[in-house]
C-alpha cells in the first residue's frame, strides 16, 4: 500500500550517512538521528508553487536525489519506507498540532516496533524530535537538550515539551488506521490552504544537539538549550547564504523567485 519497495534504500543511507543495520532500539535511535541531522525540515518547494507531490519516488528524486528537505508528509514517508525495508515493524499515523489549542490533525509521523517494543518516530516535526520516544505512559525524552514527554488518555498519545510556563502540548495521536489517501488530503490542505503555515513565506528549520535555528519569513532565530535566544533579520541579498547555513541549497533561478513573494 505505501509502495516501500520503490526506494532505493543504499541511496538513503548513503544520504543520511548511515551504515545498513538490523532491526534493534539502539539501530532505530541512531536512524532517527542521522535523519533529522541530515535531511533539513523546509517549505520551500511549497511556497514557489513547484512540490512535486508525495509519492515516494518523488520524495525520493527531491530529499535524496536533490538533497533538498522537505515537510513532514516526504520526512515520515521517506524514513518509515527505509526502516520497513530494514525489518522494523512501521505504523503511520496522523497528529493533532496544539491540540490543547485549534490545532488541526495533519502531522505526519510514525509507530515503530521493534525488540517487543513500540516507539513514536517523528523526523518530520520541525526542528523538535532529535530521537524515537518510547510508547510509554509518561516517557521522557531529552531531544537535543529540550526534555519531551508522551502522555497518554484513553488512547491518545500526547507529546509535550517543557517550557518555563510548564508542559505545553505539541500534538496527539491514536492508533486511527491511516491510509495513503489520508495523507494526500492532508498533504492538500497544508500545501495550499491560505491559513496553512506553510503556504505564505518560507519555513526552514534545524536542530543539532543543544541547538534550534528556524528560518521563518525573514527571521532568522537561533535558540540555546541553556535558555539564550538571538534573532536577526535576513536581508534579500544575504537569502541563498541564510538557505546554505541550514542546509538548503537552491538555485540562482528559486532564489530570484523567493525574493519577489
Amino acid at each position: 500500500m505505501w509502495n516501500i519497495e520503490s526506494l532505493d534504500l543504499d541511496a538513503y543511507l548513503a544520504r543520511i550517512g548511515h551504515a545498513r543495520v538490523a532491526p534493534s532500539a539502539d539501530a532505530l535511535r541512531s536512524l532517527h538521528r542521522a535523519h533529522v541531522l541530515a535531511i533539513p525540515f523546509e517549505n520551500i518547494d511549497v511556497i514557489l508553487g513547484t512540490h512535486p507531490g508525495i509519492a515516494l519516488d518523488a520524495i525520493q528524486a527531491k530529499l535524496v536525489g536533490r538533497q533538498r528537505g522537505g515537510y513532514c508528509y516526504e520526512h515520515a514517508l521517506l524514513f518509515g519506507a527505509a526502516l520497513e525495508q530494514l525489518g522494523f515493524d512501521v505504523v503511520r499515523r496522523v497528529a493533532r498540532v496544539q491540540p490543547h489549542k485549534a490545532g488541526p490533525r495533519t502531522h505526519a509521523l510514525l509507530k515503530v516496533g521493534v525488540d517487543g517494543e513500540s516507539f513514536l518516530a517523528d523526523v518530520g516535526f520541525g526542528a523538535g524530535q532529535l530521537y524515537p520516544t518510547p510508547l510509554k505512559d509518561g516517557a521522557v525524552v531529552d531531544q537535543a537538550g529540550w526534555d519531551h514527554r508522551l502522555t497518554l488518555d484513553d488512547d491518545v498519545w500526547t507529546l509535550s515539551k517543557k517550557t518555563a510556563d510548564g508542559w505545553e502540548p505539541q500534538h496527539a495521536s491514536n492508533d486511527e488506521p491511516v491510509r495513503p489517501i489520508d495523507y494526500e488530503v492532508y498533504h492538500h490542505y497544508v500545501s495550499t490552504h491560505p491559513k496553512s503555515p506553510f503556504t505564505g513565506r518560507p519555513v526552514v528549520m534545524r536542530v543539532s544537539d543543544g541547538v534550534v535555528r528556524r528560518l521563518i519569513g525573514n527571521t532568522l532565530t537561533t535558540d540555546h538549550a541553556d535558555g539564550r535566544t538571538t534573532e536577526r533579520t535576513v536581508r534579500a541579498e544575504d537569502l541563498p547564504e541564510a538557505l546554505a547555513s541550514l542546509d538548503v541549497h537552491l538555485t540562482d533561478e528559486e532564489i530570484d523567485r523567493l525574493r519577489l513573494m
